[in-house]
């Protein structure tokens, strides 16, 4: 037997944090395989030790589902390079126990910084106004989808601009000071600017919708820092062009990384990559904690952002 354990790598990590594993796990990257993903795991569940721990991708490029699970009997482990885990089959994992880790708080700093680089810069677009002048950030009334780490960190930029800050989330969160609203649809009709920045669920699959985007009102605007799912994309392509909302700011798509074609010829609205959360920093605490992770599961110890926690 080996005398290192396996670990899948599905995720392509910096050279330097491959090394370091390298030296300490049995790597199995398929990044360095010509095979098909397929069969790449049933090369590896066939191999003299198949894989105990997984690090994958935070897009739907690998769902971790039971098809995924049956195909490596053997892990124990997942680790997400994502906070999102909607890629993830948590009811499945916990049932065959399979502890699961994500990279809870590594991007919300700079997640936070990007979106209020794209509001500041969807309000200075000349469709705001006439005559063609920039609207102004401070005093506006912006409601947050999702108060977890990333809505947190936006709402106390917005707080240092001098806006009015109120969210909705699935329960009131104690200890803060934001008005609180029991739907997405009362956020948006007091709201100036609606931002989402929830985690993508069965829940909150196109939370904004036709409804909400009405009470947001002519002269509202959108920001997606989120999932692009989260916003029903078709609705908000109307509300955009039939000037029932002044514009959006999106970082994020339904079908990634097609954008649709409309938007494409807007001229109220800002369109980027998904990048916000790709920068140096963030990359350099993804590397430890995605090591600090395996190291805790393979020395049966607690996971450092453990979503699902399992111990024999």
């Amino acid at each position: 037997m080996p005398s290192s354990p396996s670990v899948l790598v599905l995720y392509r990590l910096n050279p330097a944090i491959l090394a370091d594993l390298a030296g300490r796990y049995r790597l199995l990257d398929s990044h360095a395989s010509p095979l098909p993903l397929s069969a790449f795991l049933v090369a590896a569940a066939a191999t003299d030790d198949p894989p105990r721990a997984a690090v994958v991708p935070g897009s739907g490029v690998v769902r971790i589902d039971a098809a995924f699970l049956n195909a490596l009997p053997s892990l124990g482990c997942v680790v997400s390079v994502s906070a999102g885990l909607n890629h993830v089959d948590l009811p499945e994992c916990a049932r065959r126990g399979v502890a699961v880790a994500n990279a809870a708080g590594i991007y919300s700093a700079d997640v936070a910084d990007y979106a209020i680089g794209l509001l500041i810069d969807v309000l200075s677009g000349e469709f705001l106004l006439s005559p063609p002048v920039g609207s102004r950030l401070g005093g506006k009334r912006v409601g947050i989808v999702g108060l977890g780490s990333i809505g947190s960190a936006i709402a106390r930029r917005l707080k240092a601009f001098g806006c009015v800050v109120s969210y909705h989330s699935r329960r009131r969160k104690h200890g803060v000071s934001y008005g609180y609203r029991p739907t997405a649809l009362d956020l948006a009709a007091g709201s100036d600017v609606l931002v989402v920045a929830c985690a993508l669920t069965a829940e909150t699959r196109h939370v904004v919708d036709r409804a909400v985007l009405d009470a947001l009102g002519s002269g509202g605007v959108v920001v997606n820092v989120a999932r692009g799912a989260n916003v029903d994309e078709a609705e908000l392509v109307r509300a955009l062009a039939e000037g029932r909302i002044a514009g959006a700011a999106l970082e994020v798509f339904e079908d990634e990384p097609d954008v649709p074609a409309q938007l494409l010829g807007m001229d109220n609205v800002v369109l980027t990559h998904h990048q916000a959360a790709y920068t140096p920093e963030a990359m350099t605490d993804l590397d430890c904690l995605v090591a600090g992770n395996l190291e805790a599961f393979f020395a049966g110890a607690p996971l450092l952002t453990p979503v699902l926690e399992v111990f024999d």
